[in-house]
């Protein structure tokens, strides 16, 4: 069989596929161009690709031959589960094995906007610390007595809920579905309406899936609600967040500050808006980037891979019904 990979992964993975297959690994430029990734899909058993490969539905048309795919994410929102469903094909996933990394990320954000980690670290590099601070100059925010709200208590929310906690913050939520009253008073979370999670936190933290109904849903409309000492926080998917209206709103001074991992489209620049807004914390996209989360994914990425290959049921796979 003949599988193709979009990048390529450990040595120890790759080893194992090629014991297994014919396989092909693309070395040029990230994302594949769909010109290449078409004509390389055309032959294909079996492909392993990552968040930022778009698998539409001309990629899937293209692949008559394809079965499987193996995705090296947690997210599948850039593969068209619709087109997969009709031609029968399996798709795997790697949920679970990122919550803790990206869930540690989330926490370090939230206190880095509050305590103003990184305005502090520019002040220094750009040699703009020239007097001691006095009692309300370059202030931040205690954590403990303050509210958190956390948009979405799925296996990442929950994870942050659990490590906020012990800082002595009241913990808020607003979700799709409700948790088991014995769960919520274990984490002692209490859920609120879309609107009061945004109205009364001192920080909101997104983890929510990127689908068409949450494009876009941090809006001016929610971010107007905010107070004007909060802080916004998304480990989850750039498109959630109406980027535009977040720098207005961080301009604006709508809102305190805002720390974000992904963005609407990645990689961004150094020209880009948000770059040049002092209350905005930025990093590149590592929720999972540690060493034993990405080992760990890629494990499942190959296993998926093989066991959907193999007829065997999956470790992790999209329910496409």
């Amino acid at each position: 069989m003949r599988i193709l990979l979009t990048r390529k992964l450990h040595e120890f993975a790759m080893k194992e596929l090629k014991k297994r297959y014919d396989v092909y690994v693309h070395n040029g430029a990230i994302p594949m161009p769909k010109g290449k990734l078409l004509s390389k899909t055309s032959q294909i058993d079996g492909l392993i690709c990552f968040p930022y490969d778009m698998i539409d539905k001309e990629i899937i048309a293209n692949a008559k031959k394809l079965k499987v795919i193996s995705t090296y994410s947690v997210g599948y929102d850039h593969i068209d589960l619709q087109k997969a469903k009709s031609r029968k094909i399996k798709i795997g996933y790697t949920p679970d094995v990122l919550t803790n990394a990206t869930a540690d990320l989330t926490v370090a954000l939230l206190l880095d906007s509050m305590r103003r980690i990184t305005e502090g670290d520019r002040i220094i590099r750009s040699g703009d610390w020239k007097v001691v601070f006095g009692p309300h100059d370059y202030v931040g925010s205690d954590l403990e007595g303050k509210t958190v709200g956390i948009f979405g208590m799925g296996r990442i929310g929950r994870a942050v809920a659990k490590r906020i906690r012990p800082f002595g913050m009241e913990i808020t939520y607003h979700s799709r579905n409700r948790l088991p009253e014995n769960e919520g008073k274990k984490l002692n979370a209490k859920y609120v309406s879309l609107d009061e999670l945004f109205e009364k936190s001192d920080a909101v933290t997104i983890h929510i899936p990127y689908t068409k109904d949450t494009h876009g849903i941090v809006n001016a409309c929610l971010l107007k609600k905010m107070k004007k000492n909060s802080h916004l926080i998304n480990t989850s998917r750039g498109k959630i967040i109406n980027e535009k209206d977040l720098i207005r709103a961080l301009r604006s001074k709508w809102i305190a500050g805002a720390a974000l991992d992904v963005f609407e489209k990645e990689p961004i620049g150094k020209n880009h808006e948000l770059v040049k807004i002092k209350n905005a914390i930025l990093a590149p996209h590592i929720g999972s980037s540690t060493a034993e989360t990405r080992k760990k994914m890629a494990e499942i990425t190959i296993k998926n891979l093989i066991y959907g290959l193999e007829g065997k049921k999956m470790v992790y796979s999209v329910n496409l019904d």
